[in-house]
């Protein structure tokens, strides 16, 4: 098969490798039909992430049809479609059993496509099958469905969830990226009063305001007034950058919440000199993947608008050139790029 492979900081070819097998009796072997590029991915190129090893498959998105199955997988049959969760989860050990599979302590997590191959291939291994696919209603698009494998569960989980989104309420998005302008959308759901988008790019701006942001800007004259004012309630950093969290610890309000989405590949400074005396929540988090059903009816049904945040699709075997595409979303305008057999 083909698969897009990691050789270090940098480095990645699509390139012919073996075709993978069943290696634990919980796994399933399935054929990528669309698999998309993630900002975690670009992290693993800049050498963030250490743990990921040369000659490794990236990716950790996927939807596709089961090809083979091992002999402990009750719940799929070859030929199911399905969406390949980010997260593997072995279903058994205390944090799954707390539907907290990122932080699965069975030899899950987040596995694909950093410590063991990915889905940017036309054929990957899942690990905890049963556990970690849900089954993809055939009239959901394929790139609709591949939202379900991690940007829509994270912006939930750890974004709205996590910053305790709630009627009335102002929300700030710093970082107006794929995850964060998912943000926008699932926050709707929960009637706030007002939800501001900030970025430095014009383009995602653009896009935040189409989506549903009330206001949509570059940081400037909108922070200060939060920060000299009452301040935001929820506060959610989608950006990655240490700058999106100093913007955010100066728009949060008195007992308000700050949730962090996203993922920093360099050190933050925690102003704690300002922030020690104002009563303010911080949370952090890994995608778990849990909400995926839930998330997967309200796309069925209308209720989230998602189509405009794919922006670009390509076939698998444009893996370098989607990269590129994506890596340069300022110029671009590429918020998800969606790869898809042809």
């Amino acid at each position: 098969m083909r698969a897009l492979v990691y050789h270090g900081p940098q480095q990645v070819s699509w390139d012919t490798v073996p075709d993978p097998a069943i290696e634990e009796a919980t796994d399933a072997i399935v054929r990528v039909e669309a698999t998309t590029v993630c900002g975690s991915d670009l992290h693993i190129l800049r050498g963030d992430l250490p743990e990921v090893k040369p000659g490794t498959i990236l990716g950790h998105e996927a939807v596709g049809e089961v090809m083979e199955i091992g002999s402990d997988v009750h719940d799929l049959r070859p030929g199911d479609q399905v969406i390949v969760s980010s997260v593997s989860a072995c279903g058994h050990c205390r944090a799954c059993r707390d539907n907290m599979g990122g932080q699965c302590r069975g030899g899950g997590g987040w596995i694909l496509g950093s410590l063991i191959n990915g889905t940017q291939a036309e054929l990957v291994r899942v690990p905890f099958a049963d556990y970690s696919t849900h089954r993809r209603p055939s009239a959901l698009p394929l790139s609709e469905a591949v939202l379900l494998a991690e940007v829509l569960p994270t912006a939930y989980e750890v974004g709205v969830r996590n910053g305790h989104v709630g009627p009335g309420d102002t929300v700030v998005v710093v970082g107006a990226g794929p995850v964060g302008l998912a943000t926008v959308v699932i926050a709707r759901l929960y009637s706030p009063r007002r939800i501001i988008v900030v970025d430095l790019s014009a383009a995602r701006l653009e896009a935040a305001a189409r989506l549903g942001a009330d206001a949509a800007e570059v940081p400037g004259k909108m922070i200060a007034e939060l920060s000299e004012g009452p301040g935001a309630d929820v506060v959610i950093e989608a950006s990655g950058e240490p700058e999106g969290f100093v913007l955010c610890t100066r728009a949060v309000r008195t007992g308000g919440h700050i949730a962090n989405i996203g993922s920093h590949g360099k050190p933050v400074t925690l102003h704690l000199e300002s922030l020690w005396r104002k009563n303010v929540t911080i949370s952090t988090g890994q995608v778990d993947a849990s909400s995926t059903p839930w998330l997967l009816g309200l796309v069925r049904f209308g209720r989230l608008p998602i189509s405009q945040l794919v922006t670009h699709t390509f076939g698998l075997d444009r893996m370098e050139e989607a990269y590129e595409v994506f890596s340069h979303s300022a110029t671009t305008g590429a918020l998800k790029v969606v790869l898809h057999r042809e």
